[in-house]
């Protein structure tokens, strides 16, 4: 189509989904309580964290770092998208080295290096999101709705003008290298891990080593397994609104969901959920 018979638009309106009427007040009420849920499960994280001395170890401050990460998610989504990515393999780094070298532990996994590698994350992540982020912003758009509940790459290149065919494969490029890097990573780290935990003498020692290993595997499934159905298949393999649904999991449960992973059967968090909610009575009690 020839650029000057159409009229560019600047602003977008988010469709979001095809509730039935009578449904979308339950709808609503639905997304805001998972919403708040999460808002207060991941502030929950981040304020337990700093207010335990025994919660002052590597695991839980990455720990923190996702958490806080999370707050944001559905704002700046590709950025903190990309940053999880590479934070995850951070933390499967932070529990090979506790488990693999548990000696030189707390050596290698010092306060500066916490903060350096956790900065990295951040810095890598943004990074990457700027190449998809810039090529999106140049393109020329004609139509205003975008069928979606955020403004994702895919239903935004269906608003566009002009083909997007090379754009789609640049974004494959950048988001496989980014998710498929970070993953086999992953699954490296968790192998050593494995050979480690299976070489400790008693049954005991394996099954604490393989509890503390768990919440980091169950959101690393959820995450990479939604994120590789959405984005590394074939472009136009999934109706619009099931990307929708699956995106959800990594958009919307997973963030509240985290939370609950790390915490529910952790018996530190509940120590330090009971030693910080001791020191709240007897400030209350007063001397």
């Amino acid at each position: 189509m020839g650029q000057q018979n159409h009229t560019w638009t600047q602003s977008f309106v988010l469709v979001g989904f095809a509730a039935p009427g009578s449904l979308r007040p339950l709808a609503f009420l639905g997304t805001l309580c998972v919403y708040v849920l999460t808002l207060a499960g991941n502030l929950f994280i981040i304020v337990l964290v700093r207010a335990d001395a025994g919660l002052s170890t590597p695991m839980y401050f990455f720990i923190s770092v996702l958490s806080f990460l999370e707050l944001g998610y559905l704002y700046v989504f590709h950025s903190l998208g990309m940053t999880e990515c590479h934070l995850l393999a951070v933390m499967a780094l932070d529990r090979y080295l506790a488990v693999c070298r548990p000696l030189r532990y707390h050596a290698l996994m010092s306060r500066q290096v916490r903060l350096w590698l956790a900065g990295a994350t951040w810095v890598a992540g943004f990074s990457a999101a700027l190449v998809p982020a810039s090529l999106t912003a140049r393109l020329p758009f004609c139509f205003r709705e975008v069928a979606h509940y955020f403004c994702d790459l895919a239903p935004l290149m269906r608003l566009a003008c002009v083909d997007t065919g090379w754009h789609a494969r640049v974004y494959t490029v950048v988001i496989g290298v980014v998710n498929t890097g970070n993953f086999v990573l992953i699954v490296g780290l968790y192998g050593g891990i494995l050979r480690a935990v299976l070489k400790l003498p008693s049954a005991a020692s394996r099954a604490k080593a393989f509890s503390t290993c768990s919440s980091h595997m169950t959101v690393v499934a959820l995450f990479f397994g939604s994120a590789f159905v959405v984005y590394m298949g074939p472009a136009g393999s999934h109706a619009e609104g099931t990307d929708k649904s699956i995106a959800l999991v990594y958009a919307l449960l997973t963030p509240c969901l985290n939370p609950i992973i790390y915490t529910l059967r952790n018996k530190e968090v509940k120590e330090a959920v009971r030693r910080v909610t001791q020191r709240i009575r007897a400030m209350w009690k007063g001397p």
